[in-house]
């Protein structure tokens, strides 16, 4: 995976995207009441537990407005006036799911995006953004690649921002110096990542997962196919995903529709003509069992997965709300309670689930001692198929609820939170009301109908398990106790 500052889409239950502290503060404040005097509370306080008096917290409600340009791009659009600035996210199905026979070319080519234009080189683009007070980012992902723009929206800095950015995402230059650069960077890192089991289990997953689906290969390439990618197909690929036809644009912030639909209408064209591209065929089933890589370490790494779901499945509300239970929170849920709570027999583990365009992939991951290894495999297969067995209790949907609910404002408290939720809405053709009806959908689900969804998209019999570190004689596990022995590991090893 390649991301250089632009954050990866989420939409809730996959994880909370991370928020600006200032401008959520801001956002969540009730507004006065009339009877409060000014200074009773500072300006920058959140909502406080005692103003909530057990209802959920307020949030934004988005009136999403949506339009297709002259030139196929969707746009979404969020007037937000809070703050003299706005951000532009246009996402592209133009991830590594589209490289074909050469792995890396996607990732290739969204690096390279802002490394010339016509007289310009990357540090006058740099430059350009910088003394504008703009931020440019670019990322690039098994399903998506994304170009995004923050800048103040004064008409000054907001021209000149666009024009650059416009540049940037549809006529980069493609130089040969920076081609050598990047390359040499990538294979710096496959080659730092054979010093670490966790990546190196990651791909070992993923090649047995999907087999020889696009989404088998790592998203920035490998070693033997980086070196031999030319500019020719970057420019080749360039022109044919970052196409009007296959981007969603999405805006949010301080401007007006008409100013919305100029700056759409100017990035749009900006862009190479074209269609949008297909998606992935659906994976084959993968082979379930157990891939060993030995690797010299004092911990063993854990990952077992299966295929998931993809992103317009309508069990995700209760998957997401199932999973969260199981492994996907922090403290409290059913893995870390058994594995790291009462035997302390690792830092942390964590289940999520990563629909995608098709099929991704639930998968199951921690870390552990080696000598321990073995056993702990073992527990985390029975807390599965324990808890796909019997579902979960009413107290853990109820408090999964409530957590959700807290959460939920978060998704939606700053301009960088919606236009990452606009973006995933558009590229995945999700419902405008999605975030709203999710929330819903959640709020309302039985114990029993969660217990449902788990067990129709799981299976613990279906598991494909890789584990990387040292063959070492096993050691049975610790009884479970409310004072392990020994506390949970320290910072993970890798």
């Amino acid at each position: 995976m390649s991301d250089r500052s632009a954050p990866r889409y989420t939409l809730i239950g996959t994880g909370i995207i991370a928020l600006v502290v200032a401008v959520a503060a801001v956002l969540a404040r009730p507004a006065q009441s009339e009877a409060e005097p000014p200074a009773a509370r500072p300006a920058n306080t959140l909502q406080s537990l005692a103003d909530l008096d057990g209802k959920a917290p307020s949030r934004r409600q988005l009136n999403i407005q949506n339009w297709t340009t002259a030139e196929g791009a969707r746009v979404l659009f969020v007037e937000a006036r809070e703050l003299p600035m706005f951000d532009l996210r246009v996402t592209f199905a133009a991830g590594s799911s589209q490289d074909g026979d050469t792995p890396g070319l996607a990732a290739l080519t969204n690096a390279m995006l802002n490394e010339g234009v016509a007289g310009k080189d990357v540090t006058a683009i740099a430059e350009g953004f910088e003394g504008l007070g703009a931020d440019f980012g670019n990322g690039s992902y098994r399903d998506m690649a994304v170009a995004s723009l923050r800048s103040l929206s004064a008409k000054d800095k907001r021209d000149p921002a666009l024009k650059l950015f416009a540049e940037v995402a549809g006529k980069p230059t493609f130089p040969e110096e920076a081609l050598k650069r990047i390359k040499n960077q990538l294979l710096a890192g496959f080659e730092y990542e054979k010093q670490n089991p966790g990546k190196i289990a990651g791909k070992a997953l993923f090649a047995k997962l999907y087999g020889d689906h696009p989404y088998a290969h790592p998203s920035d390439g490998t070693a033997q196919s980086v070196p031999g990618i030319t500019l020719e197909q970057l420019r080749a690929f360039h022109a044919k995903a970052y196409t009007a036809g296959n981007a969603v644009i999405a805006l949010v912030g301080d401007l007006s529709r008409s100013e919305a639909e100029a700056i759409a209408e100017q990035v749009s064209s900006a862009l190479p003509k074209g269609p949008a591209l297909a998606k992935p065929a659906e994976p084959a089933e993968p082979k379930a069992g157990l891939t060993h890589i030995d690797f010299p370490s004092k911990q063993t790494h854990l990952m077992l997965a299966e295929l998931g779901i993809d992103r317009q499945d309508p069990d995700w509300p209760a998957l997401s709300l199932g999973n969260q239970i199981l492994g996907g929170g922090a403290f409290g849920t059913r893995l870390m309670s058994e594995v790291r709570e009462k035997r302390g027999l690792t830092y942390g583990v964590y289940s999520v689930f990563s629909p995608m365009q098709v099929r991704g992939p639930f998968m199951i991951n921690l870390q552990t001692r080696a000598e321990l290894s073995e056993g702990t495999l073992k527990l985390v297969q029975d807390i599965l198929a324990e808890y796909l067995k019997n579902g979960p209790t009413q107290q853990e949907l109820d408090d999964a609820k409530r957590e959700l609910a807290g959460s939920f404002p978060l998704s939606n408290a700053s301009n960088a939170s919606i236009v990452g939720q606009l973006g995933a809405i558009g590229f995945y053709n999700l419902p405008l009301t999605w975030l709203e009806d999710f929330m819903q959908q959640s709020q309302a689900l039985t114990v029993e109908q969660v217990k449902a969804a788990m067990n129709k998209h799981l299976s613990a019999d279906k598991l494909v398990i890789v584990t990387a570190g040292p063959k070492v004689a096993q050691k049975p596990l610790p009884a479970p106790t409310d004072k392990p022995a020994e506390p949970p590991l320290g910072v993970p090893e890798h």
